[in-house]
């Protein structure tokens, strides 16, 4: 898994993601892509997701369950005028990172 830490590094991330890959950004602004490489499973997907809402705003301020969406890398796209750091996105689906897996991701890597 590789993970951007602001808008200059997603943009780069994304911008190198491979079509098939899987890609996660919290439903709310303010967190790092990531990108999963190679085949990824539900169990992956919801533990980058867990990564992903460690370090995005959302759980920064409300310190609640974090909605991801995930997607793959080909149906992100970029307009015209989008800030850098910025995507828009043809399919997503949802997962729910529960606020529980969070701390304790959060004690593992103390």
């Amino acid at each position: 898994m590789l993970a951007g830490k602001d808008k200059e590094t997603n943009e780069f991330l994304v911008e190198q993601a491979e079509d098939e890959n899987i890609v996660l950004h919290t439903e709310e602004k303010g967190s790092p892509f990531a990108e999963i490489k190679g085949k990824a499973n539900k169990k992956d997907i919801y533990e980058a997701g867990v990564f992903v809402a460690k370090f995005s705003q959302d759980w920064k301020k409300n310190k609640k369950d974090v909605v991801m969406h995930y997607f793959k890398a080909r149906d992100i796209y970029k307009q015209a005028g989008m800030p850098a750091g910025t995507f828009g996105v043809k399919k997503a689906k949802s997962v729910k990172i529960k606020s529980k897996d969070i701390q304790k991701f959060e004690q593992e890597i103390r």
